[in-house]
């Protein structure tokens, strides 16, 4: 119908093509101050702050950590902890990728800056650098003073990033000569790039309380911790949280789920480590696990499990009945 055209399956030639692409600048350029409009009319409705860049942490922040997504809540649990120590750290969350907005980057950035850690959760081999370091290293090119910039990686293939990995990247930014391409997460044995990650510390927010439940896939263990968070978040004013982590045989394979709740709310993406109470819903994993982890002094141990008092004695692993007498 020609008073409704429909344009399918164009094919462009070398004559035109290079000039679509170049008059598309003005629209791309445009896009920032667009999006960052619509923020703050999301910000009026919902009272949610959101701006291209958002920046947490000391005004006068010398060290800053570049990252998207959620890491950046684990990142501010730990620019918290370590600025209530008397540090100068902060974090600056990218919410607009592409277009990058130069404008907007350097409005969020503080001036006074010394050091930068880029963090990408992307690998390109055989490349100087991910993305995202790539592009702040782009910006401060033009710029009369240029903070010291390093780039790492984490996170891939959904590996936990906790708060004593981001204070591992806080430290190697005080290094005299930081190390740049390091990866944070994992222990690389083979080309060494990896960042020592030193004692677990505990970032979540005064009276937390934090659990772990272990059990074998598909006998409700998860089911039933889904169920008790919502009764908790819904019928209480604590603040909820819970994760699931499993083995990807899932009907019988292990299941640990990581339960938080408490009066404030929680930046806390990452699995629990430190446990107020764990339980353990399979009789075998006392044997094939190391359950206890992270059990903090005074924490509660519950083993379901049919054995007797008696029983109970003889079968506990010598292990667990001197890590529970201990704390």
């Amino acid at each position: 119908n020609p008073e409704h055209p429909v344009v399918r399956g164009t094919a462009q030639n070398p004559d035109i093509y290079f000039q679509g692409r170049e008059v598309q600048n003005r629209f791309f350029d445009n896009v920032p101050d667009i999006v960052s409009d619509y923020m703050k009319q999301i910000k009026d409705i919902t009272s949610r702050c959101y701006y291209p860049f958002n920046y947490y942490g000391a005004a006068d922040a010398e060290y800053v950590i570049i990252a998207m997504g959620s890491v950046c809540d684990t990142i501010q649990e730990t620019v918290d902890y370590l600025n209530g120590q008397g540090e100068k750290t902060g974090v600056l969350n990218v919410h607009l990728y592409r277009p990058f907005s130069e404008k907007h980057f350097f409005e969020a950035m503080p001036k006074t800056v010394k050091k930068i850690a880029v963090l990408d959760r992307t690998k390109e081999p055989g490349a100087l650098g991910e993305p995202l370091f790539l592009d702040i290293v782009k910006l401060y090119q033009k710029q009369n003073i240029r903070p010291d910039i390093v780039g790492g990686r984490y996170g891939l293939g959904s590996k936990d990033t906790t708060p004593s990995q981001i204070i591992s990247v806080f430290k190697n930014l005080k290094e005299e000569s930081p190390k740049d391409n390091f990866t944070i997460g994992i222990v690389d044995d083979v080309t060494f790039l990896s960042l020592e990650e030193e004692n677990i510390v505990d970032t979540t927010p005064k009276g937390t309380v934090s659990c772990k439940f272990w059990g074998l896939g598909s006998d409700g263990t998860v089911g039933a911790n889904k169920t008790a968070i919502k009764i908790i978040g819904d019928n209480t004013d604590k603040y909820v949280q819970g994760y699931f982590s499993y083995d990807s045989k899932k009907s019988g394979g292990s299941t640990i789920s990581h339960l938080r709740f408490g009066p404030s709310p929680l930046r806390s993406p990452y699995l629990v480590y430190h446990a107020d109470y764990i339980a353990c819903h399979n009789k075998s994993f006392v044997y094939n696990f190391d359950i206890l982890k992270g059990l903090k002094k005074g924490g509660t141990f519950v083993l379901n499990c049919p054995w007797t008092e008696a029983e109970l004695e003889a079968q506990l692993p010598a292990s667990i009945k001197r890590y529970l007498a201990q704390n």
